[in-house]
C-alpha cells in the first residue's frame, strides 16, 4: 500500500473508565482525528487490562464488550462497542509475533476490555471496523513492548490501525492530588514528549532510571508499556503528532501521540 492507505500507529491515555462518558480535551481531539482516518481495515490493541503468560490474540468472530471494573456510575455498565472481529487477523498476528520468538496462541473466546474500547468510543463511534486485542505478557519489559510493535508494524501497510492504550502517567494511589502534590505528572509527561519527539529508543527504553519521577509517575509498569509498543510500530521517517489531553483526576496525564496519522484540527 501507498503512504496515503498505510494505517498510522496511536498510543491513546485511555485514563478511568469514565473516560467513556466524560471524553474532555482528549476525547474531541480523538473523535477529530478518527474522522480523518481512511482505508482502515482494522484495529489491533496492546492495553495493560490483559495480561497472560506468553501473547494471546483475540480471535472471536463477535467478541463481547467486557465491563472489566467495579464501583463505577452504573450508565458506563450499559455501554457497548459491538465491533466484529477478525479470526483471520488474529492468525496474521500470531504468526508475525511467533517469527521474533514470542510464544503467540489465538484466543476464540476472549471479549473486549475497557483499554480497547472506552478509547475507541472517541476514536472511531461506529463499531463497523473489526477490532482484535493482543494479550500483554505478564514479563513484558520496554524493550519487550518495544519489540512487539516492531513485530506487528507490517499491518499497518495492510490497513491495520495499531493502538497502544495505556496511560501516560497512571498513580491510582495518589488520585485527587493537591496540584502542588501532582506536579510531577506534568515533568514526567514532558520528559516522555521530548524523547519521542527526538526518537531517542535508548532514553524511552530507559525511561524508569532517567525521567523525573519515574517511578512515581508508574508504580508499576503496564500502563505505560503500550506506549513503546506503539511506538515499536512507527517508522524513523514518520513525525510524531501530539494530542494534548490535560490531566484527569489531578493524576492521570491523557496526551495521546500518533505516528503516520493526518493532521486533523484539534
Amino acid at each position: 500500500m501507498s503512504a496515503d492507505t498505510t494505517a498510522p500507529a496511536l498510543f491513546i491515555s485511555h485514563g478511568a473508565p469514565t473516560f467513556a462518558l466524560a471524553p474532555g480535551a482528549i476525547g474531541a481531539r480523538l473523535a477529530a482525528l478518527g474522522r480523518h482516518l481512511r482505508h482502515l481495515r482494522a484495529v489491533l490493541v496492546l492495553s495493560p487490562h490483559w495480561m497472560t503468560r506468553g501473547v494471546r490474540v483475540m480471535a472471536a468472530a463477535q467478541p463481547a464488550t467486557l465491563h472489566d471494573f467495579g464501583g463505577f456510575p452504573e450508565p458506563l455498565y450499559r455501554l457497548d462497542y459491538p465491533a466484529p472481529g477478525s479470526p483471520a487477523l488474529a492468525m496474521e498476528a500470531c504468526r508475525l509475533l511467533t517469527a521474533v520468538g514470542f510464544a503467540a496462541e489465538p484466543d476464540p473466546v476472549r471479549g473486549r476490555d475497557h483499554g480497547a474500547w472506552v478509547p475507541l468510543l472517541h476514536l472511531l463511534p461506529e463499531p463497523r471496523l473489526p477490532v482484535i486485542q493482543v494479550s500483554m505478557p505478564a514479563d513484558l519489559d520496554p524493550a519487550g513492548a518495544w519489540r512487539m510493535g516492531q513485530a506487528l508494524a507490517p499491518l499497518r501497510a495492510q490497513g491495520v490501525l495499531l493502538v497502544g492504550s495505556g496511560s501516560l502517567t497512571h498513580n491510582i494511589y495518589e488520585v485527587g492530588a493537591r496540584a502542588e502534590d501532582a506536579a510531577y505528572v506534568s515533568r514526567f509527561a514532558e520528559w516522555i514528549r521530548t524523547v519521542l519527539a527526538a526518537r531517542d529508543l535508548p532514553r524511552l527504553l530507559d525511561y524508569r532510571r532517567l525521567a523525573p519521577a519515574a517511578t512515581r509517575a508508574h508504580p508499576t509498569e503496564e500502563h505505560f508499556l503500550p506506549l513503546p509498543f506503539a511506538f515499536g510500530a512507527s517508522a524513523p521517517e514518520e513525525p510524531m503528532q501530539h494530542l494534548p489531553g490535560g490531566v484527569s483526576y489531578g493524576i492521570l496525564a491523557m496526551d495521546a501521540f500518533a505516528w503516520g496519522a493526518p493532521c486533523a484540527p484539534i
